[in-house]
């Protein structure tokens, strides 16, 4: 990824500051190609198709470099999605702005890609039986009936009109609702017998962590330490001491003071429950967390600090904006900044509404000082059709409001 600071590595991050210098930039038009078709996202869950549509509009780019990227011959020689979903969400997006000439190769894509399965859902995702005609056939013959399943799950036009021709796409629709396996009953035994139990192997050994969450019991602080050094029952027991709340923060402090296995439960508490003398440990696993570049263990800290209004945590916050290959922490550090200080925070607020993730359009639409600038972008978020739809709540709220 290039570096922070130039177009590219903004336009790689997603970050509402390089979709808005790009707007006359000269290099602006290849940087725009190199992301589409060389996906940088640090994690394939972060939202980048609109943004990257958005600007291809903008820009008035052609959209052959992407479809040229999606046939190239290595298509069948690099079997990996991950060459080829960012491409296809963009295709997608542009139908969803207005674009339709990204429908066709997008279709057959669909039928004749390595890919397929990412471009046929896309299509059945924009919900246009005309867009979709047709590729019933492909999803019939080809899938098997997981993913037929996964495809045709969700009720939508496309899917009743391929449920008519087809049996079989018709029973995907109405999956078999199976009855799980029963829990077992476990309310009449002590927390001392559940405790027992969690530390068994047994298949009660899960039931029993979970009824002691439910019951909110202390053990489940025991337990975490006893346990979690050798990997057992990580999952149950992190929720079931996270959902003792403010009862678990004594504890919580000791291990956000070591490093142990459970130091990041640790922190998860403090974070969600914590009081000011509780900022110092938040501090220091973000500044850590923000140095390792572990962008994942960075929002739960920036969060908390968000929740504490602590001044301290600015710099650390502002660093992380700036420097995070992960667009997805922004949600997170924006909040806090929000929390912390609105007027340190309004520049980043501005940006936001041109930012890659919805969730912090959605904090910026909700927040943004109104002057001629925003009031135009939130005009666009409100009337947008690929647009989320919070954001466009969000925006027309906005607007509404009072100047």
């Amino acid at each position: 990824m290039h570096s922070a600071e130039s177009l590219h590595g903004r336009l790689q991050r997603g970050r509402g500051c390089g979709a808005r210098h790009a707007v006359g930039a000269r290099r602006a038009r290849e940087l725009v190609y190199d992301c589409v078709c060389r996906d940088p996202r640090w994690d394939t869950l972060e939202a980048r198709g609109l943004y990257y549509a958005r600007l291809i509009l903008d820009l008035e780019l052609e959209i052959g470099p992407v479809t040229g990227h999606l046939f190239e011959p290595l298509d069948h020689i690099d079997t990996d999605e991950d060459r080829t979903n960012l491409s296809i969400d963009v295709l997608a997006h542009l139908i969803r702005l207005g674009r339709r000439e990204a429908v066709l190769p997008l279709r057959r894509y669909a039928s004749e890609g390595w890919n397929w399965y990412a471009a046929l859902q896309a299509l059945v995702d924009l919900d246009d039986p005309i867009l979709a005609e047709g590729l019933d056939e492909i999803a019939e013959s080809r899938c098997d009936d997981g993913d037929l399943a996964w495809l045709c799950g969700v009720d939508g036009a496309v899917t009743r009109v391929w449920a008519e021709r087809h049996p079989r796409i018709a029973a995907a629709r109405r999956p078999e609702v199976r009855s799980h396996e029963p829990r077992p009953l476990l309310t009449h035994r002590s927390d001392a017998d559940l405790a027992a139990l969690a530390r068994s192997d047994g298949d009660c050994a899960t039931a029993a962590i979970l009824e002691l969450g439910r019951r909110r019991s202390p053990l489940v602080l025991d337990l975490l330490e006893e346990l979690m050094p050798s990997g057992g029952h990580d999952g149950p027991l992190c929720r079931a001491v996270r959902d003792l709340g403010p009862v678990a923060l004594s504890r919580a402090r000791v291990w956000a003071a070591e490093r142990r296995s459970y130091h990041d439960v640790g922190i998860d508490v403090l974070a969600a429950h914590g009081t000011d003398p509780d900022a110092p440990p938040l501090l220091d696993a973000l500044d850590v967390a923000l140095d390792e570049e572990d962008w994942d263990l960075a929002a739960v800290p920036a969060d908390g600090l968000g929740r504490l209004g602590s001044r301290a945590a600015i710099p650390l916050l502002l660093y992380g904006w700036e420097e995070s290959a992960c667009s997805q922490l922004r949600v997170s550090l924006l909040g806090a900044l929000c929390g912390i200080d609105p007027h340190v925070a309004e520049p980043y607020l501005v940006e936001g509404l041109w930012d890659c993730e919805d969730g912090v359009r959605r904090i910026a639409t909700g927040a943004v000082p109104l002057n001629g600038e925003t009031r135009t972008r939130l005009r666009r978020l409100r009337h947008e059709p690929a647009e989320d739809p919070h954001v466009r709540s969000a925006a027309a709220g906005r607007l509404s409001g009072p100047r």
